[in-house]
């Protein structure tokens, strides 16, 4: 029984599929796209040759077109801020006195510490102030 080699190429495709789950290496997740690629050319008829050109060409390009630009996004920040990041900027509700030794505001939905940015400025009870920065666990408002 002899087995085709487009079957070879798709085995050799997902067993390039294994490490590429164990080891989150997306590099060979494109040679696994080569391994197909060559299937697809074997099972056009392509002689052996021919399957591994298209198998490096296939592999080649993808690593050199598609691995830049991966790593050119994991470099990038996140376009939506998280964390202290989402509440820089907000308005919060003064509920204690705010100066520049300290105060309580009510800042998305929660109770913070707060001090003035301005340490000669003082809000009361009841007023509305930006947060323009979060130290710890205490905000600075202006």
């Amino acid at each position: 029984m002899d087995i085709d080699a487009w079957v070879w190429w798709l085995v050799g495709a997902a067993a390039l599929g294994i490490p590429l789950v164990i080891t989150t290496m997306p590099e060979f997740g494109m040679f696994a796209v080569g391994a197909i690629a060559a299937a697809v050319a074997a099972g056009l008829g392509l002689g052996a040759v021919g399957q591994v050109l298209v198998f490096v060409v296939v592999s080649v390009a993808l690593v050199a077109v598609v691995r830049p630009i991966a790593n050119r996004h994991s470099r990038q920040r996140p376009q939506l801020p998280t964390g202290i990041d989402a509440l820089k900027g907000k308005q919060a509700l003064v509920l204690e006195r705010v100066d520049g030794s300290g105060g309580r505001i009510k800042l998305a939905g929660e109770v913070w510490s707060a001090r003035s940015l301005d340490t000669d400025r003082a809000y009361e009870p009841g007023q509305e102030v930006d947060v323009v920065d979060i130290e710890g666990a205490t905000a600075i408002v202006l």
